[in-house]
């Protein structure tokens, strides 16, 4: 399993927010979908998770040095389980 931070949210019009993960380095990337009353009714937006090796993907190359630095500050300000 492999440690990732939260690092960017989005919003779409249809009620759903994409969640992206990063590896401290930036270079590798998780990406999760839910729908946003879940940030309301659900246990919330953890600051870091633990994921397969197999469910991270290539960050793109404009994103690596932004991810790196949200990570960081991530793993710096919150434990992996805290609610953000």
């Amino acid at each position: 399993m492999t440690t990732v931070w939260l690092v960017d949210r989005q919003f779409d019009s249809k009620g759903l927010v994409r969640l992206t993960y990063a590896t401290a380095d930036g270079e590798r990337m998780h990406t999760k979908e839910l729908a946003e009353q879940r940030l309301v009714t659900g246990d919330g937006i953890t600051a870091g998770r633990e994921v397969d090796e197999s469910a991270l993907g290539e960050s793109p190359a404009d994103e690596v040095e932004r991810f790196a630095s949200e990570a960081s500050k991530m793993a710096t300000e919150h434990d992996l389980d805290d609610t953000v």
